[in-house]
């Protein structure tokens, strides 16, 4: 009778441990990276800028020609400009140079 009783007392605890285990795992492999690549993905779109070449969402290639408050235009041909949510910008190609530090590793390298 006190071996059921033991036995019983500690069975009550465990289930709740593994509910916490699992509810743990889950955080650390699948919550905290989707929550990762998301900020990171923000912080690109933040900055955006004229000049850099992006990828949509869609595959659809082009320059970034102007940047407002919640869009994009982008140029995909030549005098061809369309308008994009900043959240449709998948990744950036290539960042745009900025004009100032061009000038100042130009100047590092004339001087060596």
């Amino acid at each position: 009778m006190l071996y059921a009783q033991s036995a019983g007392g500690a069975g009550g605890f465990t289930p709740i441990l593994m509910i916490a285990l699992l509810f743990g795992v889950m955080y650390f492999m699948m919550i905290r990276p989707q929550q990762k690549r998301r900020r990171e993905a923000e912080a690109m779109q933040s900055s955006l800028g004229p000049g850099d070449e992006v990828v949509t969402i869609g595959g659809l290639y082009g320059t970034v020609t102007a940047v407002e408050d919640d869009s994009v235009l982008l140029e995909v041909a030549p005098g061809v400009q369309t308008r994009y949510a900043r959240p449709a910008i998948a990744r950036v190609v290539t960042k745009a140079e900025n004009p100032a530090e061009s000038a100042a590793d130009d100047a590092d390298v004339v001087k060596e």
